[in-house]
């Protein structure tokens, strides 16, 4: 099964007004009883050890700067998804993520009403605030897409 990159939803971008970033991809599953909570556990829950190495690193660099290293649970109103706390959540969509003195992001997780195949995107919207956020985004987008790709990826896998 292969990912491909979509034109995020205009409604993506509106979880984060003034949002400097967002993209999406989508993968389409012969599921049709998989719903967008089973979608995310799947798709962020579980990393292969590769990208586990590069968030480790991540906090190692980040955590003299006073960045978070972990989600903050006061936002966690859903539970969590990983590291992530789970901030609404429909059917239909999860949205996931936490607002950080450098930037703020969210992680959508949209699953297409119930058909024999069914439509999985990903989508990712970040809101910058300073330097420091501008500086780590830029950092980061490299690697960004292909971590994006694989973890969709993982629904094909379950």
């Amino acid at each position: 099964m292969r990912t491909h990159a979509v034109k995020p939803e205009a409604e993506i971008r509106r979880l984060l007004p003034g949002a400097q970033f967002a993209d999406a991809f989508r993968l389409e599953v012969a599921d049709p009883s998989l719903d967008a909570r089973r979608a995310a556990e799947r798709v962020i829950g579980c990393s292969p050890q590769w990208i586990d190495m590069l968030l480790t690193l991540r906090n190692m660099v980040v955590a003299p700067f006073g960045l978070h290293t972990q989600g903050p649970p006061d936002q966690a109103n859903h539970g969590m998804l990983g590291i992530f706390p789970v901030i609404s959540q429909t059917p239909d969509r999860v949205v996931a993520g936490f607002d950080d003195k450098h930037l703020d992001f969210r992680i959508v997780v949209d699953v297409s009403t119930p058909a024999a195949r069914r439509n999985v995107t990903l989508s990712t919207v970040v809101l910058t605030h300073n330097l420091l956020g501008r500086a780590y985004l830029a950092t980061i987008l490299p690697f960004h897409k292909l971590i994006a790709q694989t973890m969709l990826r993982q629904l094909a896998k379950a």
